[in-house]
């Protein structure tokens, strides 16, 4: 099998399906398809619209998982592309189109790598699936967080994970992610009295209250951050108050804001602390508050190791372990529905990801090859001290 053809036709072949979340577009009817012939079991967890392939071979440890999402962001204005966005195009070493690096390149790379690997070693010592969703980019309810709740009742619970999620920062395998940070949204109301510009006396203007709280926030230094984790951060992403007209002192204003938070801190922690700064200031006040994830951390152990050693033989570099970036399914996999037995082992790797989401995103084709041999080699050093025990 000549796995670089093979990689690069799989990944035009997924970039073809227009698959904007939460829709698959028959992305995950093409992998599942491939998979049955090389004797997975297969099947569906679907909810509420969101496709989430589930497929296991063999049934025994170590069991490695392969997670990812066929979803993708929409293009934004086509005519803004060098080419169609779902139409792959091959330029200048690129290929291009939506999808291309996050992540149906890497979903095409560990697909094959699975195939080749099971070619040459059909009696696996170990248990190889994957967990695929169609809801990674949306709302995130009904894909991974229900296959794997779904999973654990039937007492599945993989050891390792590598999800495919754009890392690399300038090389391919420069960076992987052993963790993220959580991810805590807040949807604040301010409530004033509305009135005449001419007579404040009259009115409550709830601009002018809330502005020095809001900008108090954003001048606090949260904590320093730790070893494996930078500094708490809070980011006001939008504001809305006013009628429209000039002459008139508003009623209410709205505001959202994130934190972006590390195991310094935890969501109930961040919660109080911000409800009573504005208790504090004489506000009359709602929060509506969304945790959108805690923050995990996969510490130095054998899937690091193997992953470390695999982009080592490839490339020659010493990936950096970080914990930077926004969320992904990490958030799900990691704890696996808070399992007795503790958390997943959890690794992100794959494409450079300076275009995702972009107009023209786009990954290296001389990558593809590379990034699959370096998926292949997590799996024979995954599995080679069972073999060897074998």
């Amino acid at each position: 099998m000549n796995s670089d053809n093979s990689v690069l036709d799989l990944t035009c072949e997924l970039i073809r399906r227009v698959s904007v979340t939460p829709e698959d577009a028959g992305c995950q009817e093409i992998i599942g398809d491939r998979l049955r012939k090389l004797g997975f079991a297969v099947r569906q967890l679907n909810a509420h619209g969101v496709h989430n392939l589930w497929a296991s071979y063999g049934d025994r440890g170590p069991h490695l998982m392969f997670a990812g999402h066929t979803d993708v962001v929409p293009s934004g204005p086509v005519e803004d592309w060098q080419s169609p966005p779902f139409e792959p195009t091959l330029e200048n070493g690129l290929l291009v189109g939506r999808g291309a690096a996050d992540m149906k390149s890497s979903l095409a790379s560990m697909l094959i790598a699975v195939e080749e690997h099971i070619q040459q070693h059909p009696n696996l010592p170990g248990t190889l699936s994957f967990l695929i969703t169609s809801d990674e980019e949306g709302d995130a309810i009904h894909g991974t967080a229900h296959a794997i709740r779904e999973l654990n009742a039937e007492g599945i619970r993989p050891n390792f994970c590598v999800v495919g999620e754009p890392s690399s920062h300038k090389q391919l395998g420069d960076v992987v992610r052993c963790g993220r940070r959580g991810s805590l949204n807040a949807s604040l109301t301010v409530q004033g009295i509305q009135g005449h510009v001419a007579y404040p006396d009259d009115a409550d203007n709830p601009i002018h209250r809330a502005m020095p709280v809001l900008a108090t926030l954003a001048g606090t230094t949260w904590d320093q951050g730790n070893d494996f984790y930078p500094p708490t951060s809070l980011q006001i992403s939008n504001i809305q108050s006013g009628t429209g007209a000039s002459n008139v002192i508003p009623g209410s204003l709205s505001a959202d804001f994130n934190f972006r938070f590390n195991t310094e801190q935890t969501a109930e922690g961040l919660q109080t602390k911000i409800e009573e700064i504005f208790r504090s200031s004489g506000l009359k006040f709602s929060i509506d508050w969304r945790l959108s994830g805690e923050p995990f951390l996969t510490r130095p152990g054998q899937l690091s190791a193997a992953v470390d050693k695999a982009i080592q033989d490839e490339t020659g570099l010493t990936t950096e372990m970080s914990t930077s970036g926004g969320t992904s399914d990490g958030r799900f996999i990691a704890p696996w529905a808070n399992h007795p037995e503790g958390p997943v082992e959890v690794i992100e790797l794959g494409h450079i990801n300076a275009t995702i989401h972009k107009i023209n995103e786009s990954v290296r084709i001389d990558d593809l090859q590379p990034l699959t041999r370096i998926y292949k080699d997590i799996i024979n050093n995954i599995f080679a001290d069972a073999q060897s025990n074998r």
